[in-house]
Order: structure tokens, then C-alpha cells, then sequence
């Protein structure tokens, strides 16, 4: 049995449903994954990102960078025609069509993407909104002399 039970965990969060789901989603992930095309994922400060694809033989026309809600999507396709394409003798370069998914944490967003001897870098970056983000609460502490006192009467 490869699957893990993660309903005791829901009974002590709240809100992280959806964090739940992708990690029972991870688990599930086969060793033979699709891994065309290799790609690098870094850590470039401290809320920045930045995800290299290696896509050989691709033009920026053959490529599209999309995000909808929290994923981002990579899509790549070489468009030839029959009649011009190349007689290859061998081919080691693989210019097959390919799109790579990638689930984005929340309040991360891509901010830049650019193609460079035949890598993508798609830039990333966490940006927490102002209300997200820790504050300080001030504790006021009542003066003793001002609080008000209950005296017990006997009736």
C-alpha cells in the first residue's frame, strides 16, 4: 500500500485542504514520470524563484508560458512542415512536443520569462499581500486601581 491516510491531519487544520490534496496528489506520482524536458527549479533570494527549462531547438514562437489560478504551464511546440524538414542522418536532439505543469504555492507569482542559448527561465516571485503579513498586537494591561472589583454580599 502506497497511499497515505491524511484525514487525521484535517481534523486539526484549518483551511489546508487544498495543501492536502496536492501532497496526497505527490504521493501518487509514478517513478515513470515523463521527464522531457529536463529543468531546474532554484532559490534566487529570499522570496524570488526562478525555473530553467532546457528546450533545445525551440523558438520563443514555438513556446507559451500561461498561468491560470495557481499553476503554471509550459507548453512547447515545433511546428515543421513536411516538405522542409530536414533529412537527418541521426537525431539526438529532441524537438517532440512537450507541456510541464508546475503548481504554484500561493502568492507566488511569475514575474518575467526569456529564452538564452536554448534555455527558459521563468522568474518567480512571493509576493504577501500587506493583511497577510505578521503584525505586532499591542496587549493592554488594565491599571489595578482602575479595575473594578465584585464584592460578595450576603443577602
Amino acid at each position: 500500500m502506497r497511499g497515505y491516510d491524511y484525514s487525521p491531519l484535517f481534523r486539526a487544520t484549518v483551511g489546508f485542504d487544498r495543501m492536502m490534496k496536492q501532497l496526497d496528489a505527490a504521493s501518487r506520482i509514478e517513478e515513470g514520470a515523463p521527464s522531457y524536458p529536463p529543468y531546474n527549479i532554484e532559490k534566487t533570494g529570499e522570496n524570488a524563484y526562478q525555473i530553467t527549462m532546457a528546450v533545445a531547438g525551440f523558438s520563443d514562437s514555438d513556446l507559451e508560458v500561461t498561468v491560470k489560478e495557481s499553476s503554471l504551464a509550459i507548453v512547447g511546440k515545433k511546428e515543421t512542415d513536411e516538405k522542409e524538414a530536414p533529412k537527418y542522418l541521426h537525431r539526438g536532439i529532441a524537438n517532440r512536443a512537450f507541456e510541464r505543469r508546475f503548481d504554484l504555492a500561493d502568492h507566488i507569482q511569475v514575474v518575467a520569462a526569456r529564452l538564452e542559448n536554448g534555455l527558459l527561465s521563468v522568474d518567480l516571485v512571493r509576493e504577501v499581500p500587506e493583511a497577510m503579513k505578521p503584525r505586532s498586537i499591542k496587549i493592554d494591561a488594565l491599571d489595578p486601581l482602575q479595575a473594578k472589583t465584585i464584592e460578595n454580599k450576603a443577602a
